[in-house]
């Protein structure tokens, strides 16, 4: 198909439809005008969203990408518009997210001459994308989009820039809309690993008497969940799995540990400790998994299957490793595999689980965590939950189990305050039948705040619960525990009233609870509304604390049960 009378915007809207695009979030400008324009004048089925920052645009296409598996889409001006979206590209990369996102740009010949709204968004960018591109010929832009798309959604997933001038999007394009890639160095083969490497890992999954199987991330972005239920239901072993692998595994299954590492589950912690194998699947072993570096697993055989060649003896030195899709290899491993004698070791972890059960105490004030198992249990689970970071991320993840892929949508290497509404507006976008509950803290809720206007206009059903404590809870903890409960730069004093906010924009409901006794007949309330968003502020205890909790740069085995009498060491790592 080629088109004489076609400019580079369309050509660029029409190639977005080739790639299947449904919605584009976003924000206007001037360097970005002939795109806009093109999706009046191509009268394209696209739906364009709205922002009110473009920080939002890029998390609601993140949430979309995380909730459907589908690459998301942003689209904004040059300069500033650009550079607003560097933490969201940050938050995307560091997730393993598929996801375009597409700048205006100054016109060529101005490009390096500090002109108007120019800003070298390719370079800027350049350590926190899988690729980028400034597009210089209008006729490039079909090839581009192409492998911009199929950049960002195979191998391992992540962010893609395409730069594109406004003299390029203005300019006629005359060549095929149907460009194939152009990507001879690039060869992300889901089928390409080591068959004999599978079978050495078999070899030492006979030999082992308290296994682990640590599920990553990369099990969802592979659709491997089946593949690994089979195998642990096979040799009968327990399956724990990092913050962003929730879901992989369901957590309602008696072979479930729950999720590991800085606040995970005790008992994950502990089998983890103990094991003489872990078999871990799609996880890069983060810091927050890891702790202590040379003391984790020490003693025991260590065997990671990971998409990304990058990712092998990074962070944990292995003694079998296999590169690649993590369900062809989990297909293959199916094949050498038998039954293991476990039931010694099923039944020490069974001891853990009645030590060191999730609890909380509910006496005092209203505690996040029983907002949170209230709303697990009124929407039977089966919600599409978002959070924001901080405290109630740790809770929510406790708290709130998940059974189901792409249910759990959290930042987690970024760690992004003011990610959770916007990527619940983008996982609500793609699930438009699903019921989706943010829960934010009250800091990271006024960073994208605005964003309610945009799940205002489209009467986006979204739950928002403010779980709202008048603190950065997270660092307040740090400073209670390792710094003499100095408090510096944390106290939230000012917060605005959030159901009268809420309530300021057309169409929005607010709710507010205060007692444990209203919990139920809020959370009721706010399920009951259907026909657009709706916030709950909850007023929680201020001073509570996350546990379990393993200080940053130490070993699992020096993991806090429960609130300590005494100050502690610093950790040696971030909050």
């Amino acid at each position: 198909m080629t088109t004489d009378a076609m400019d580079g915007g369309q050509a660029l809207i029409r190639c977005l439809e080739n790639e299947g695009v449904e919605f584009i979030f976003g924000y206007s400008g001037g360097a970005a005008i002939p795109v806009f324009d093109a999706l009046v004048t191509t009268r394209t089925k696209i739906r364009m969203v709205l922002v009110r920052h473009e920080q939002g645009a890029v998390h609601m296409a993140d949430g979309y990408a995380r909730a459907t598996g589908k690459p998301g889409v942003v689209l904004v001006t040059s300069g500033p518009g650009a550079t607003n979206t560097l933490t969201g590209i940050l938050t995307a990369h560091m997730d393993s997210v598929p996801l375009v996102a597409i700048t205006g740009q100054q016109i060529r010949p101005m490009l390096g001459k500090d002109a108007f709204q120019e800003a070298d968004i390719f370079g800027i960018t350049m350590p926190v994308v899988k690729h980028s591109y400034l597009v210089k010929d209008t006729n490039d832009i079909p090839r581009v989009v192409r492998e911009a798309f199929l950049i960002a959604s195979t191998g391992r997933p992540g962010p893609v820039l395409v730069d594109l001038p406004k003299d390029v999007t203005s300019g006629p394009c005359t060549t095929d809309l149907h460009a194939e890639p152009d990507l001879p160095g690039y060869h992300p083969n889901a089928d390409a690993f080591d068959r004999g490497e599978v079978v050495r890992i078999a070899e030492a999954l006979a030999r082992a008497r308290r296994p682990v199987i640590l599920a990553g991330h990369g099990v969802l972005i592979a659709r491997a969940e089946r593949e690994l239920q089979l195998l642990a239901e096979r040799i009968q072993a327990p399956v724990t799995t990092t913050l962003l692998g929730k879901g992989a595994f369901p957590e309602t299954h008696p072979l479930s540990l729950g999720w590991m590492g800085m606040h995970g589950t005790a008992y994950a912690n502990k089998a983890v400790s103990e094991c003489d194998l872990i078999l871990a699947v799609g996880s890069r072993f983060d810091d927050r998994i890891v702790g202590q570096q040379d003391r984790f697993c020490r003693d025991a055989v260590r065997i990671h299957i990971d998409v990304d060649s990058a990712e092998m003896g990074k962070m944990i030195p292995c003694h079998h490793t296999c590169v690649g899709d993590a369900r062809a290899v989990l297909q293959e491993l199916l094949l050498h595999v038998d039954a293991l004698d476990t039931a010694e070791w099923l039944a020490r972890i069974a001891e853990f689980r009645r030590r060191y059960p999730l609890r909380f105490r509910r006496k005092g004030g209203l505690k996040m965590q029983h907002v949170i198992q209230e709303f697990y249990r009124m929407t039977e689970g089966r919600a599409i939950v978002v959070t924001d970071v901080g405290q109630h991320q740790m809770w929510a993840a406790q708290f709130y189990l998940t059974d189901h892929p792409n249910r759990f949508l959290s930042s987690g290497g970024a760690g992004t305050m003011g990610f959770g509404l916007p990527a619940a507006i983008g996982a609500q976008f793609g699930n438009p039948e699903a019921t989706v509950v943010a829960f934010v803290g009250d800091g990271g809720f006024q960073m994208t705040s605005y964003e309610l206007a945009t799940a205002a206009l489209h009467r986006l059903p979204i739950k928002v619960v403010v779980l709202n404590n008048h603190y950065l809870g997270m660092v307040r903890q740090w400073q209670e525990l390792f710094y003499d409960d100095r408090r510096s730069g944390v106290d939230l004093e000012g917060n605005p009233d959030f159901v009268k906010l809420a309530e300021s924009y057309p169409g929005v409901r607010g709710f507010n609870l205060r007692r444990g006794a209203d919990v139920r007949k809020v959370i009721r309330r706010a399920l009951d509304v259907t026909d657009g968003p709706c916030l709950i502020n909850a007023e929680v205890e201020k001073t509570d604390n996350v546990f379990p909790m393993i200080p940053a740069g130490k070993p699992l085995e020096d993991m806090i049960v429960e609130r300590p009498r005494h100050r502690m060491e610093k950790p040696t790592g971030s909050t």
